[in-house]
């Protein structure tokens, strides 16, 4: 069976070692936890230590759970300089710290070319020089993985500088590292305006990169119409909303037996349904061998 998870900042906002008790009494086997996003654990990379990843992982293993992300999801398409070099300083940070924790891989989103990581210029986002920068940014975070043994991961989304299944295939050839993989968040890759391309969007990624998946999100959505004819998708939990999951369970079932599949945007009152859910359509791949 998938290995089904939980946003670690999705669960009670108690302290962190009953945190770690609630997600193992709700149900999941692993969690993807960004260190900024726990209020009582520190995030500065001077904190990074062994000792302190040592601690983390003692009481995940306690509970029986995984870390399957370490999220870092800052922009590495800033063109400040020096917010650059900090950025850049982030994630060599967080690839050693995920070595220590023996994390599943170090997770990101694909950026925007401003320090503000506006992503309303769509053309501006998407152009040769928006993708090229992140490219040799994300060459430069690969090869410090590359070093750790540690695995990295993007994740694409439609309204970032990697915004379609295409352009993702593009980057993995031309960085060519068997160090950079993928989180697939099919709600991500949905354009809100074009919901009808569903089917071929995810199909798509599916075929272009099934070796690369390292990691699967798993979130819902409410559509819901604006004043100006387009469409906002309202996150929720899985089963909560328009989202459908046979061919995106169908494919993990089939061909990425025991990958960690994290849910998003669950509350603490929701997410055992969630999971039960989603668990539901496994069973039914599962039985139908």
């Amino acid at each position: 069976m998938l290995r089904l998870g939980i946003r670690f900042h999705d669960t009670a906002d108690v302290p962190f070692e009953e945190r770690v008790l609630c997600a193992k009494e709700q149900g999941f086997s692993c969690v993807h936890i960004a260190l900024s996003k726990i209020k009582d654990l520190p995030a500065d990379i001077k904190a990074l230590t062994p000792g302190y990843a040592n601690y983390l992982k003692e009481n995940f293993d306690k509970a029986g759970l995984s870390v399957a992300v370490l999220g870092n999801y800052l922009n590495l398409c800033d063109p400040d300089p020096d917010r650059l070099k900090g950025i850049l300083k982030k994630y060599e940070a967080h690839i050693r710290f995920a070595s220590y924790l023996r994390a599943g891989v170090v997770g990101t989103e694909t950026g925007a070319p401003n320090s503000a990581y506006d992503c309303s210029d769509r053309e501006a986002v998407r152009s040769e020089e928006a993708y090229v920068t992140f490219r040799e940014n994300v060459k430069t975070v690969v090869s410090y993985a590359e070093h750790y043994g540690v695995t990295f991961a993007i994740e694409p989304v439609y309204k970032h500088i990697i915004y379609s299944p295409e352009r993702a295939r593009r980057l993995l050839d031309e960085v060519g590292s068997e160090n950079l993989r993928i989180i697939f968040d099919p709600v991500n890759l949905l354009d809100p305006d074009r919901l009808e391309e569903r089917d071929e969007v995810l199909g798509k990624a599916m075929e272009l990169y099934p070796e690369e998946i390292a990691v699967i999100h798993l979130k819902d959505f409410i559509p819901e119409k604006r004043e100006d004819g387009s469409i906002n998708m309202k996150p929720c939990g899985c089963g909560l909303g328009a989202m459908t999951y046979d061919d995106i369970i169908e494919f993990a079932v089939k061909q990425k037996p025991f990958i960690e599949a994290t849910l998003e945007n669950t509350t603490p009152s929701d997410a055992t349904e969630c999971r039960k859910h989603i668990e539901g359509i496994i069973r039914k791949y599962e039985n139908a061998g």
